[in-house]
């Protein structure tokens, strides 16, 4: 049966390529890369002087070349700003890293271009396809139909265990979990955490546009019922920390309703910068996190310890070389002097800390948390909570709630990036995205294309 994940694996590009020869453009990008990360295997192949061909790099490779091949005008006329800064530099990371540590340029450039196939490629596509009210309406309805994709086979695998991946592609990239009596699905991604997040987006994504009506029936449905059903398989999936997400999520989203300003979003964007850099200066060492877990679960509390002490011990070995970090090869960890490695990497945070520096998780971070900061700060609180501007709010949040993930866990995910360069393009280009959105029932038989923004008009320079 592992053949069969490597025919799929070879298949894919081709495949996407005759999605984007038959359906409009964005529509292709939407189904590639939405589609890629349900249902792709939790796979590796080796390919010489390239990034190995994963999961990640299939879905943002396969959407890029088809792009090129069937839309290469959209590509060429795209003008890059001062927004794009934050993931130019964190791809451009390694190999000012690698440099620095001697570790010659070929490694330096080897990184580089894993770190563009994993964040620069979905950026930039988001960037160019979905630029306008009516195309994040599109992207959040496909995140939500995502959601419901993945409620039968994580209904399944709670009930079954996780084996959905086993049983198609004949082999299992995780260990199976139990939570709170019962299985968390993994159904296709590399384990139950990765799921809660994506079910968690999709949820947010579908209580939002309920919420505020921009969405009122899905395929002849009610969209009430169709959230209670995502929302109620999000909770079933088991994963506190994501729960705990959408619960913050709803609660800042009501928090601005009733205040009528955007304070609350404000803030959240400015907690995990805050954590990073209390943790990196030793002003706070996280105690009163692990109390407050302890109250909830102390299982779960003795886990958020052993996380913070790893990261003590990995923060000091980072600061020695605070900049730049110490590049690959593993040279951020913690050796005992038999050269056993003593230490555990669990949040990104800390893995871009120890491997490429205050400037890489600056980067990093400030990619996954200027869409909220910059939509929140282009448009005034009405019309921030408006029913045009509910797809827009609802997807920054959705790319917020990947930074928040990103201290605790380290999860490579390409749709978040690809929604975060779509938030970034209708923010900076906010004086053509006041276009109402008439429609009140969405038809996913409509394969009428989207009307996009001239992408001439998507430098800033030119807002």
């Amino acid at each position: 049966m592992e053949v069969f994940a490597t025919i799929v694996m070879l298949a894919w590009i081709p495949t996407v390529l005759v999605l984007f020869a038959v359906v409009p453009p964005q529509r292709a990008v939407l189904v590639a890369m939405i589609g890629a990360w349900l249902f792709l295997p939790v796979v590796a192949y080796r390919l010489p002087f390239l990034p190995d061909y994963t999961k990640v790099s299939a879905t943002c490779a396969g959407v890029f070349l088809g792009a090129l091949i069937f839309d290469a005008k959209r590509i060429v006329r795209f003008l890059p700003g001062w927004v794009d800064l934050p993931v130019a530099m964190f791809c451009a990371c390694p190999l000012a890293s690698s440099l620095v540590n001697g570790l010659g340029l070929w490694d330096g450039v080897s990184g580089v271009l894993n770190s563009l196939v994993s964040w620069g490629l979905p950026y930039l596509i988001g960037r160019i396809y979905f630029t306008d009210a009516k195309g994040l309406r599109e992207l959040a309805i496909g995140l939500f139909i995502g959601g419901l994709l993945y409620v039968p086979l994580c209904m399944f695998e709670i009930r079954m265990s996780p084996k959905l991946h086993s049983m198609v592609y004949g082999f299992a990239p995780r260990e199976v979990q139990m939570r709170f009596g019962g299985w968390r699905p993994n159904v296709f991604m590399d384990g139950g955490l990765q799921v809660g997040l994506w079910m968690t987006a999709a949820s947010l994504a579908g209580l939002w546009l309920w919420w505020k009506g921009a969405v009122k029936k899905l395929w002849g449905l009610s969209m009430s019922g169709l959230v209670l059903v995502l929302f109620a398989t999000t909770v079933l999936c088991r994963s506190t920390g994501a729960l705990a997400l959408l619960f913050l999520n709803m609660a800042a989203l009501g928090g601005c309703m009733l205040t009528k300003n955007r304070l609350v979003l404000i803030g959240l964007v400015l907690l995990p910068p805050t954590y990073v850099a209390l943790r990196t200066s030793g002003l706070w060492h996280g105690e009163q996190i692990v109390e407050l877990a302890r109250i909830l679960d102390s299982n779960r509390a003795d886990s958020l310890q052993f996380r913070i002490n790893n990261e003590n011990i990995l923060l000091a070995k980072a600061l020695q070389q605070p900049i730049f970090g110490w590049g690959g090869w593993g040279r951020g960890r913690v050796y005992d002097e038999w050269d056993n490695d003593v230490s555990i990497t669990d949040g990104r945070w800390i893995i871009e800390l120890g491997a490429h520096g205050i400037v890489g998780v600056a980067s990093c971070f400030a990619a996954m948390l200027l869409p909220l900061a910059l939509l929140t700060t282009r448009f005034p609180a009405r019309r921030l909570l408006s029913t045009e501007l509910a797809p827009a709010l609802a997807l920054a949040m959705i790319v917020m709630n990947y930074a928040f993930d990103s201290l605790p866990n380290s999860m490579a995910n390409p749709v978040f990036m690809f929604v975060g360069g779509a938030v970034i393009s209708f923010s900076v280009a906010r004086g053509n995205a006041r276009e109402a959105i008439e429609q009140d029932e969405y038809d996913p038989t409509n394969k009428e294309p989207a009307e996009s923004i001239p992408l001439r008009r998507l430098h800033p320079g030119s807002v």
